[in-house]
Order: structure tokens, then C-alpha cells, then sequence
């Protein structure tokens, strides 16, 4: 029997309301969790293990904000030995005023500012120059952040859609690896059939598989 109007909307209604609960949930985790340099650091350092990365040329870091995974002292390591080209993404919008990252080639902290919801960033005036700015399908690689995951690569972010729309334009051979505290791990993340799985989810503790893109 199919469903009234109002029985789809209160469906409706009732799983945002849960995706809401679990996102607290998933807050509250993170910024209990203790030692975050130290397991930081644990989960960095498996993550450039991976064969994927070590392969990679071209990758994208965040740049840790809040109670996320710490990244940013083995992000400048790694711009310093200039071995792979670091990018880093920023907020921004498109030619719709829709939410988008942008994404800067990185030669030194240096070049950084603080900027939206305190996040390191490149200088306003600097978004969109040619000599460095690079386009999603040149990445490799993308470090993926979240408020929560599950072990089969489900993906829980803020809610503001800015890596959703990064990740529908890498291309399909793009790694998209997740960095997260094993105590955002769920059993299982709530997604929509939009949602996309992450090739790998990388904690302190353990890499998991994930389902990817396919």
C-alpha cells in the first residue's frame, strides 16, 4: 500500500530528526575525546601509510578546525619536503551562491589566514588566481572529514553540503579517504541514496574498507 503525502512527510520528519540526534552524538564524541594530538597524529600517520596515498600525486588535506582530527603539523611536514602537491580547500560559493570548496595549492603555512568559522585559509584576494588554484578532477587523492562514519565508509558531515558537491566532481579514479577518531564510528551511518561511501576510513586505531563509489 503506498504511502499518503503525510505518512511520506512524518517518515521524512522522523529521520532527519535521527540523522540530528546522532550528529550531537557524534559532536559530543569527538570533543570528549582525550589525548587528541597524540591519537591525531596515530591516525596521520596511517593514513600517508596507505598505499593510495604513497601512490598519490596530487592531494588534498583539511585543515583541522574545532574538535576534529588534528592535521595541520603533518600537513606542513609534508608541504616542507615538497615531495606531492598539497591542497588545501576553502569556503566558498559558485557563480549560484551555492556553498563550494575551493581549492589552493599550498607552498607554505605562511600563505594562510584565519578565516570563516576560524579555519585556515588563503587571503580573500588571492581566491581564484590561476597560478594557485587547481580544478576538483586534478586531485588524486582527498582527505574527507566528518562528523561521523561507520565501518562500511558511510559518511555523516555538518550539513552544508560543501564536500558532497567537492566529491560529485573528482574523478572516478580519485581516492576518497576519511580521517575521523574511532570513536565517531557507528554501526551504521544514516545516508540517502545520494550519499557517497568513502573508499576507506582511517582511524587511530584500524583502516577499514569501505564501500567507495561503486
Amino acid at each position: 500500500m503506498s504511502q499518503t503525502p503525510e505518512q511520506t512527510d512524518e517518515k521524512l520528519a522522523a529521520i532527519l530528526e535521527e540523522k540530528s540526534a546522532m550528529r550531537r552524538e557524534a559532536y559530543d564524541r569527538r570533543n570528549a575525546q582525550e589525548g587528541k594530538a597524540s591519537v591525531s597524529d596515530s591516525a596521520v600517520e596511517r593514513f600517508m601509510a596507505l598505499p593510495e596515498y604513497q601512490e598519490s600525486k596530487t592531494i588534498m588535506w583539511y585543515i583541522h578546525c574545532r574538535s576534529e582530527t588534528r592535521t595541520k603539523d603533518k600537513l606542513v611536514e609534508e608541504v616542507n619536503k615538497k615531495e606531492k602537491t598539497i591542497i588545501v580547500p576553502y569556503c566558498t560559493e559558485d557563480e549560484n551562491g551555492e556553498n563550494k570548496l575551493g581549492l589552493w595549492r599550498m607552498e607554505s603555512l605562511e600563505e594562510m589566514v584565519v578565516g570563516k568559522w576560524n579555519i585556515l585559509e588563503p587571503p580573500r584576494d588571492l581566491w581564484g588566481n590561476p597560478e594557485k588554484e587547481v580544478q576538483p578532477e586534478d586531485l588524486d587523492l582527498v582527505m574527507v572529514p566528518g562528523v561521523g562514519f561507520d565501518r562500511q565508509g558511510g559518511r555523516m558531515g555538518n550539513g552544508q553540503g560543501y564536500y558532497d558537491r567537492l566529491m560529485d566532481k573528482v574523478r572516478t579514479d580519485c581516492k576518497l579517504i576519511a580521517l575521523c577518531y574511532e570513536c565517531q564510528l557507528f554501526d551504521q551511518i544514516l545516508t540517502a541514496p545520494h550519499d557517497i561511501y568513502m573508499d576507506k576510513v582511517v582511524t587511530e586505531t584500524a583502516v577499514y574498507e569501505g564501500k567507495g563509489r561503486s
